[in-house]
């Protein structure tokens, strides 16, 4: 007996102190994440924690876990952690749509999304008195008063850095220079490069052979070296491909309502992380700051590994935010980056929300990797902090996701988003700020998302705890002080 008694204590023991740990861990992290909050009702859990386990040590030094009561006590909480850790560690059942990736959403008639028919095509690159605008406006009378009135505010973003007024001008300029080179990356024989003059002849000759595992190897690895967070690939499903080409840069009205045609097979999807710091200033300057830095890093990626695949004798096409043939999200859920949320982005295991894609679409043949199951459409179901806290409600508040053009998802609505965009001049990001799965990769948070994307017990008990912690509708944090608009 006295064998078995210091056994559970042992086990108790280190049960408690890894309890404890984790408190304290939490508590660091807060500070870490500069979230005042968390750090305050962390210290009180910590306490907690660490005020048990002292009981604990004080109650076997004093012996009392070989008295009778002791003994008992001892049988219980062992029971019952056991099975809270059984309750919230096992695998739950897994949602086999999120596995089938974007094919799983299909539960109808899907139609090709037209690009000029998107509020940034229809609002930054359509010209009054110009050919193409008569012929769109003709075709959807319905848009054109409310196009009118939103180029007149600036477009889908209005004036950058409008609601930091007078201050927002310095950032601004910042997020300017960042778009500035997309745009410069959007030339098409940059992002749809030919292969290096070293490398022509040779490419003439015969292409570079290398085996599916070694191809996706080797480009996986050189986009990671680049600065992708994230890289996956999976075959291209001609659903995602935009239908007709809307958004025009550099003159090429040639290409406008052009059809888009799929002349590759495999996508390269890789993600870029958005900083937390500066992220937490949501919707304010320096969130849009954080997004076009980087989208610029990824249209930086994405132009070198498509040049570096024509440098291999294949094609190879760039798609960042200054030129896009297919719907990126989509082809990141296919391969394996991550699940759709409910606020229209994709959640990542790794990152949550706070990325922005690019990808290069290819016809070198590549391995391809599976879709995941991390529990988002489950999380979401519950969660709706997001929509709690759009400004603009513009994030649906159903319990379930709905059929739109045949895809089962939560649809944002675009409209009252941008015009929030254009009333503070920002692409707002609060939807990505509050989202729970956003929170820093810190080891008591990799410990919450490794629980919850397993067990669906565990998610809803850590959204409750993370409307505790941080708050149901989260303000907005300072930013870096070269950022800030204060």
């Amino acid at each position: 007996m006295t064998f078995f008694v210091n056994f559970l204590i042992v086990l108790c023991l280190a049960a408690l102190a890894f309890q404890a740990f984790v408190g304290v861990a939490f508590f660091l992290s807060s500070i870490y994440e500069k979230e005042r909050r968390a750090a305050v009702v962390g210290f009180f859990q910590c306490a907690v924690m660490v005020g048990v386990l002292v009981l604990f040590v004080i109650w076997v030094m004093t012996g009392f876990f070989h008295t009778v009561l002791g003994r008992g006590l001892l049988i219980l909480f062992f029971a019952a952690s056991g099975a809270a850790v059984f309750y919230l560690t096992r695998r739950t059942e897994k949602n086999q749509r999120a596995l089938q990736g974007s094919s799983g959403l299909i539960v109808g008639y899907v139609k090709r999304f037209d690009e000029r028919m998107h509020v940034f095509a229809r609002n930054r690159s359509l010209r009054p008195e110009s050919p193409e605008y008569s012929a769109f406006y003709r075709e959807h009378p319905e848009l054109e008063d409310y196009d009118r009135q939103r180029r007149k505010r600036g477009g889908p973003v209005g004036k950058v850095g409008s609601i930091d007024q007078p201050k927002g001008g310095v950032p601004a300029a910042m997020a300017l220079a960042s778009q500035k080179m997309c745009e410069y990356l959007s030339i098409p024989e940059i992002y749809r490069p030919q292969p290096h003059i070293a490398f022509r002849e040779k490419v003439a000759k015969q292409k570079t052979e290398l085996s599916p595992q070694e191809a996706a190897e080797r480009v996986k690895g050189y986009a990671r070296h680049l600065g992708a967070a994230l890289v996956g690939v999976t075959e291209i499903n001609p659903l995602w491909l935009y239908a007709q080409r809307g958004e025009i840069f550099h003159e090429n009205w040639d290409d406008w309502g052009r059809d888009i045609t799929l002349d590759t097979q495999y996508a390269v999807v890789m993600a870029e992380e958005m900083s937390l710091e500066m992220i937490g200033a949501a919707p304010h300057t320096p969130t849009v700051v954080e997004s076009m830095q980087v989208y610029a890093k990824g249209a930086y990626i994405a132009t070198q590994v498509a040049a570096f695949i024509a440098n291999l004798g294949y094609q190879a096409t760039a798609n960042h935010l200054r030129h896009y043939d297919a719907i990126l999200p989509a082809l990141a859920v296919d391969a394996g980056l991550g699940e759709l949320g409910r606020l229209g982005y994709l959640i990542s295991r790794e990152l949550g929300p706070r990325i922005r894609l690019s990808a290069v679409l290819t016809d070198l043949p590549l391995t391809t990797d599976r879709p995941v199951d991390i529990g988002v459409m489950d999380f979401c179901r519950a969660c709706k902090k997001c929509a709690a806290c759009c400004p603009s409600q513009s994030i649906p508040r159903e319990d379930d996701p709905s059929e739109h053009n045949g895809l089962l998802r939560w649809k944002l609505k675009a409209e009252t988003c941008f015009d929030y965009w254009g009333k503070i001049g920002t692409d707002c990001n609060v939807c990505m700020k509050v989202c729970p799965w956003s929170h820093a990769r810190t080891f008591p948070h990799q410990l919450i998302v490794w629980l919850v994307s397993r067990n669906k017990h565990a998610r809803k008990i850590f959204l409750a705890m993370d409307d505790v912690f941080y708050g149901k509708k989260p303000k907005p944090k300072p930013a870096p002080r070269w950022a800030d608009t204060h």
